[in-house]
């Protein structure tokens, strides 16, 4: 026996500890050829950690949380999101509402609302600092958090966000190996998405908070598989108040309920439909009552402004609609977004409709598996595709039959590419790259014949 097939997993988890040390405290993101070295590495890593048969559970679970403790005390070196999220958490401590004022303004009229207000506005940016945050209420809770606890220190704030986030993957864990054991996949399976280290990288490392998100929604989804459909609404609203996407899912959760055959072809049984309008209006309920303690008229309008430009204004790692833009030019002559942005939401709606009642949705591996692609959908015609976006659809993806989001989770680097120019340009070969790579295997996972796969009814 060779000395690598003997301690194969002892060098393996010696080689990716080394190499998210060096990610997390020694890589500029302009570095792009580093970046890409240690990404590639880590995956190549993953790839064999994930195939090793000796490894067990209770070992992998060790591994979940000890790549992640090795950025525990490193500064977010891929993105700069998380200055704004401690201005928030800073100006709710003090007494501000957060949705109601611009950091710009502050600075601008040489004011210092919070500690340390000049450099986290200058660490977050202008372009960050000059629209209204559209970040929801638990998410706005998350940042509170960490100024009870670090009012006057950065790197504090930082491991208490990022501490948030890795208990919200402990329990993305637990609840996603539950749900995997009754719908009698692999648990292992969970992994895929624990040990992945895009999510390490991206959640972890540089503080998305997807993973509270989608604890909420992991949760939600085995509640309602315990058929605890009120549990399962109130944990979806708490979802969406991490981050509005969920709110795609609603229209897909209608087979769940209205299973039976009803009267006529489009009028449910009355049972069925008032548990379903039941669930709805808990979750539509529960949102508001979220949202409340921030309510003001200026609120809604700051709100959805803010929302909406990423409709009308934001474009990056962009798919479909880089394709639509350039057409726009070739026979327009200018950039057509605020005319694209408005349509491809609604092609997003057209097809959750489709999916919702032309596709079999009632099991919970069917459901989850309308869940990614409805999703998947939106983004392939979003304007914008920033990497933390696609956590959900790995997610998801563990519980079904389809791989594709991780392929797309080791392709998103090339959307990188763009932050090793200064200033940042995107450069079109590689989101071409990445998209080719992306519908390409996707193609092949369509295509392929079907393996045995269970999906038993809950």
């Amino acid at each position: 026996m060779s000395f690598f097939s003997k301690y194969k997993n002892v060098l393996l988890l010696l080689i990716s500890s080394i190499l998210y040390f060096i990610f997390a405290y020694f890589l500029e993101r302009t570095d792009f050829n580093k970046l890409l070295f240690l990404w590639f590495s880590l995956f190549c890593c993953f790839y064999f950690l994930i195939k090793s048969k000796t490894l067990q559970i209770s070992t992998l679970i060790g591994l979940v949380v000890l790549f992640r403790l090795i950025f525990l005390f490193a500064i977010p070196n891929l993105s700069q999101d998380f200055y704004r999220f401690i201005w928030d958490g800073r100006m709710l401590l003090e007494g501000f509402n957060p949705y109601l004022s611009l950091p710009k303004t502050f600075i601008e009229q040489g004011k210092q609302p919070i500690f340390d207000a000049y450099n986290l506005y200058a660490g977050m940016g202008e372009m960050n600092g000059s629209h209204y945050t559209n970040y929801p209420p638990i998410n706005q809770l998350c940042f509170l958090i960490a100024a009870l606890f670090a009012s006057k220190s950065l790197l504090g704030s930082i491991i208490v966000l990022r501490l948030i986030i890795i208990l919200a993957d402990i329990g993305i864990l637990y609840f996603g190996k539950k749900i995997l054991e009754r719908i009698n996949l692999p648990v292992k399976n969970i992994f895929l998405y624990a040990l992945n280290p895009f999510i390490i990288i991206e959640m972890t490392g540089n503080l998305h908070f997807e993973p509270v998100m989608l604890f909420f929604l992991v949760f939600s989804l085995y509640k309602l598989q315990q058929q605890k459909w009120i549990w399962a609404a109130i944990l979806l609203a708490c979802s969406i108040s991490v981050k509005l996407i969920p709110l795609l899912f609603l229209p897909l959760f209608f087979q769940w309920f209205v299973k039976n055959k009803s009267v006529t072809k489009w009028i449910p049984a009355s049972v069925e439909m008032t548990k379903l309008m039941g669930f709805y209006s808990i979750i539509i309920a529960t949102t508001i009552l979220l949202f409340l303690p921030f309510y003001s008229s200026e609120f809604i309008d700051n709100y959805t402004n803010s929302v909406g430009l990423w409709f009308r204004n934001f474009e990056f790692n962009a798919s479909f609609y880089y394709i639509f833009r350039e057409i726009g030019y070739l026979f327009r002559g200018y950039n057509e977004i605020a005319i694209i942005g408005k349509i491809m939401p609604f092609l997003t709606i057209v097809f959750l409709i489709i999916i919702t009642f032309y596709r079999k949705n009632k099991s919970m591996i069917e459901l989850i598996t309308a869940l990614l692609f409805g999703l998947c959908f939106y983004y392939f015609t979003a304007t914008t595709v920033h990497p933390w976006y696609l956590a959900t659809p790995l997610i998801l993806c563990v519980f079904t039959k389809y791989r594709f989001p991780i392929i797309w989770t080791i392709v998103i680097i090339f959307s990188y590419q763009a932050y090793s120019n200064i200033p940042w340009t995107e450069n079109l070969y590689f989101v071409a790259l990445e998209y080719t790579i992306l519908y390409g295997f996707i193609i092949f996972e369509l295509l392929k014949k079907p393996k045995n796969f269970n999906i038993e009814n809950s």
